[in-house]
């Protein structure tokens, strides 16, 4: 059962994000969900202030300039639906809630999503944050995952 939830079993779309600033890599952990099969998606902006898009992703994958010079999949990559999402976290709290850079990209596409992923951040613990002040667009996260384990559990297991 765990590993359908966080995309160990082929079949299912796992999508990350590239890395921008002091965000974890996550390229390694995206080859290996590749390297067993499993299709890899990247979150990109195709449209200012529009949900993301999700591009299929390989390690092959020939890059190309995206919204804030960050590097995404080309136009002709194939457009794909989550199944597990990963968010980078610059914040969080213990209720799953995020603070990201302020765009509301991430908050926007989960609301437009149906069904919704399973949504995992990925971040570091000393990021933890009492509050982000959590307003009604926000959408809180299933699960925290950081460099000493599982912080937040949403009835995961």
């Amino acid at each position: 059962m765990w590993k359908d939830r966080f995309g160990e079993a082929p079949g299912k779309v796992f999508s990350a994000y590239w890395t921008i600033k002091s965000e974890p890599d996550l390229r390694q952990l995206m080859a290996e969900r590749h390297k067993a099969s499993i299709t890899v998606a990247l979150l990109l902006v195709e449209t200012k202030a529009a949900p993301l898009t999700f591009r299929r992703w390989t390690p092959e994958t020939r890059m190309v300039r995206g919204d804030r010079n960050i590097p995404v999949p080309p136009p002709d990559a194939r457009i794909v639906t989550s199944d597990i999402a990963i968010a980078p976290l610059l914040g969080w709290t213990t209720e799953g809630y995020r603070f990201g850079y302020g765009m509301g990209y991430f908050d926007r596409t989960l609301a437009a999503l149906e069904p919704k992923p399973f949504v995992v951040g990925i971040g570091f613990s000393e990021a933890r944050l009492q509050t982000i002040f959590p307003q009604p667009h926000d959408i809180p996260l299933d699960l925290i995952v950081t460099e000493k384990g599982i912080q937040t559990v949403r009835d995961v297991f």
